[in-house]
């Protein structure tokens, strides 16, 4: 089992990448490719030599490396020789079971689509990130879509719902994974038409459907998986992202501006860092793209190496299952039965 990844990609790569992929090898069993300028990547490995089992990471070369500012879909279609097009490729001629990238994410989607294909009865891919549940240390909540979609109609939503629900359930065992829609309000007239024609679709699924969901329950929801839009999922990440991140900073201002704050810190110190904990969505492993026939993984532009270690143990998890065979064969029932 090999996992390739894009060691070019990412604010911090190719430092964090490496040293996030050193660190994961003797907790999983998958081996890495490092899909990269081989000269660059050498060099930073050097650093790590006599820590790793060499034999367990091998080294493709790629020539270029597409840039956040690229346009996504001429990114792809001239940059072939790049390290994320060719890490997706991997994936299509089966010398690599996942892809992990933390690049632009327009690439990454647009080369997913290209080079593996979308599969059947699915209308739009979705990218799936993990929202940490408050007071529930360890547990969190499935967002499909997360910012592959800005405009998305009744349909896609059902497609997502379907396709979280597989993903919970085979890649973290949740049993008949409870559904929610992101809306405005519980009520089944809430919404636009477009939400209140998702709701009768996704309440006639047969999947575990339990309503609507407002913004500011998600943090605490019972779903497992909640559905919406990709321009709405991308807001309430972000949002969520940057509020925690604010909070925090303000907190430590506040225990930094004298002697009896900084000895409150101390008293605190391990309570805080729980919390903080809590909040890190690099603990919940990368976000799948799902749609494609291939497992690709996206990682936050600026991962660190604890973000990149955990992303690749999920991903090593995933790959022992048959996730993509899964939604194709659901997705194929369903598609039998007058969804297309």
């Amino acid at each position: 089992m090999k996992i390739a990844v894009d060691a070019m990609g990412g604010d911090n790569a190719p430092q964090a990448v490496i040293e996030g992929c050193i660190a994961a090898l003797d907790d999983m069993e998958a081996d890495i490719v490092l899909v990269g300028k081989e000269d660059v990547v050498r060099e930073e490995l050097k650093k790590y030599e006599g820590m790793y089992d060499e034999e367990r990471i091998q080294i493709v070369h790629a020539e270029e490396v597409i840039e956040n500012e690229d346009s996504p879909v001429k990114a792809v279609r001239t940059k072939k020789n790049s390290s994320l097009v060719m890490a997706v490729e991997m994936v299509r001629d089966g010398s690599a079971n996942a892809v992990l990238s933390a690049g632009n994410t327009g690439a990454l989607m647009t080369a997913a689509l290209l080079r593996l294909g979308r599969i059947k009865g699915i209308e739009r891919p979705a990218i799936v990130s993990a929202f940490p549940k408050l007071g529930r240390k360890g547990e969190f909540v499935l967002l499909v879509d997360t910012g592959a979609n800005v405009d998305c109609t009744a349909s896609h939503l059902l497609g997502f719902a379907h396709m979280g629900s597989i993903y919970r359930q085979h890649a973290f065992g949740t049993e008949e994974p409870k559904i929610g829609l992101i809306n405005i309000g519980t009520e089944e007239t809430k919404g636009t038409a477009m939400l209140k024609e998702a709701f009768g679709l996704l309440k006639g699924s047969g999947l575990n459907f339990i309503g609507n969901v407002e913004g500011r329950d998600i943090p605490r929801t019972e779903a497992d998986v909640l559905v919406c839009d990709g321009f709405t999922g991308n807001i309430v990440l972000k949002l969520t992202e940057g509020t925690a991140w604010n909070v925090f900073k303000q907190i430590k201002d506040k225990l930094t501006e004298d002697f009896q704050a900084k000895l409150g810190a101390l008293l605190l110190k391990k309570k805080l860092y729980s919390l903080k904990e809590e909040f890190d969505y690099s603990n919940y492993g990368g976000a799948p793209i799902l749609g494609v026939k291939g497992l690709v993984f996206k990682m936050h532009g600026s991962s660190s190496a604890n973000a990149v270690r955990q992303a690749l143990l999920k991903a090593s998890e995933v790959c022992k299952r048959d996730v993509i065979g899964e939604i194709e064969a659901k997705m194929g029932r369903y598609t039998e039965h007058g969804a297309e």
